[in-house]
C-alpha cells in the first residue's frame, strides 16, 4: 500500500470473520473478503446518493496477506469519481495483527445508478451527508 495515502478515520465496515468463512488452508475464503469489498464499496455510494445502485466492476484485486478467524477486518473507503451515470470508490482491507495493522488488499470498485428497470440513470446526489460517529445521542 502507498504509505503517502491517508486511511478514512473510521472504516465504512469492521466485520469478525468466522471459521465457516474459511477455504480448505484455514483461512478466510478470498470470496468472503470480496462480498465484504462490494458491501464497504455500496455503504461509500451511500453517503453520495440514495438512488439504487449496482456493482458493474471491480478492478484486480490481488491479497497480500491472510486473513484468520476471529480477527477484525476494517474496510476503509473513499470516492474517487462521480460520473453521469456512475460512481467509484476505492477500498482498502486491513486486518489488526500483533500490534500493527496489516494490508490485505484493496480494490476499485465502481456502480452504476439503476431506474426501477435496471437502466442506467444519472447521479442524483444527496443533499445530506449522514455521520452518525458525531451523533452519540441514541
Amino acid at each position: 500500500m502507498d504509505d503517502s495515502k491517508a486511511l478514512p478515520e473510521e472504516p465504512s465496515i469492521r466485520v469478525v470473520l468466522l471459521p465457516r468463512d474459511t477455504n480448505s488452508q484455514g483461512t478466510i475464503f478470498g470470496g468472503i473478503i470480496l462480498s465484504y469489498i462490494d458491501l464497504a464499496g455500496a455503504v461509500e455510494v451511500g453517503k453520495t446518493t440514495r438512488q439504487k445502485v449496482v456493482t458493474v466492476g471491480i478492478k484486480e484485486v490481488s491479497f497480500r496477506a491472510p486473513v484468520f478467524v476471529g480477527e477484525v477486518v476494517s474496510f476503509y473507503t473513499t470516492t474517487t469519481r462521480v460520473g453521469n451515470t456512475s460512481i467509484s470508490v476505492h477500498v482498502d482491507v486491513e486486518v489488526w495483527r500483533q500490534q500493527e495493522s496489516i494490508h490485505v488488499t484493496e480494490a476499485d470498485l465502481t456502480f452504476v445508478c439503476v431506474d426501477e428497470h435496471g437502466n442506467p440513470t444519472a447521479v442524483v446526489e444527496s443533499s445530506k451527508r449522514i455521520n452518525r460517529s458525531k451523533n452519540k445521542s441514541r
